[in-house]
């Protein structure tokens, strides 16, 4: 199966000889669980897109520094491409700024929140069916990095995973789209390397320094590893009960 990477933004220069780039934390995250998966990788924030929604057999969107609201022309370009993949049904996974820019391209309305800086590790209550990440009340627990926030979800979006920070923070869109405002990307060491090389700007010492505190807390952990086959089984096209009978 082969995943294009719609690549919104990238790891800053000084994280990226340990990191490599945001497509590469995906490659590497989706590719743990099935080794034979390809990835191409489309800079879309460079102007550069696929030709049509079958270029690829399933998407995801990456995070980005940058705000939908700021309305480049890349990401009105980026918008149109959404929604011939949803018209095409063809498996599409959002992550953070890929999450808010579906939620725009699909009627949704997204801001910069008066919440403030989400940072660090964030737990959400799975709500409904939870997608196969548990059952209704259970709980979510992963890295996030965001000001920005999806505050009207699209009519169509069905919400599985919220917080009191963060009410729409996992969204599904029938069953072909799939987006979270957290990064299951993120380990808990590139989170620490990105919050203090963000420290003072735009994230204030005081903010960085109580979400190291938690990152570094005995027993903290995210559950990045229980979403990565979720994620892969949903790209595959599979649903929860083909999705566990195939060892996702």
């Amino acid at each position: 199966m082969k995943i294009g990477i719609l690549e919104t933004g990238t790891s800053p220069e000084e994280m990226k000889a340990a990191y490599g780039s945001y497509s590469d934390l995906f490659v590497r995250h989706l590719g743990a669980v099935d080794e034979t998966l390809d990835f191409e990788v489309f800079r879309v924030v460079d102007d550069v897109f696929p030709q049509s929604p079958g270029d690829c057999d399933s998407w995801v969107i990456t995070g980005s520094r940058h705000g939908v609201y700021e309305d480049l022309p890349w990401m009105r370009r980026l918008k149109d491409f959404i929604v011939e993949l949803w018209q095409a049904r063809r498996p599409l996974v959002g992550i953070c700024f890929g999450h808010q820019i579906v939620a725009e391209a699909l009627g949704g309305r997204v801001e910069k929140s008066s919440r403030g800086w989400g940072v660090g590790l964030h737990a959400y209550q799975l709500v409904g069916e939870g997608n196969g990440l548990g059952n209704r009340g259970g709980r979510l627990t992963l890295n996030a990095l965001h000001q920005d926030q999806v505050v009207e979800k699209p009519a169509g979006a069905r919400v599985f995973a919220s917080s009191d920070f963060c009410p729409y923070a996992g969204l599904q869109y029938g069953d072909s789209i799939l987006t979270l405002q957290a990064h299951p990307e993120f380990s808990i060491d590139y989170t620490a390397a990105l919050l203090e090389l963000r420290r003072g700007s735009p994230i204030t010492p005081q903010r960085v320094d109580e979400a190291l505190a938690g990152l570094q807390s005995p027993g903290a952990a995210s559950d990045s590893g229980r979403v990565a086959p979720r994620l892969v089984a949903f790209l595959r096209g599979l649903d929860e009960s083909a999705a566990s009978a195939a060892g996702f």
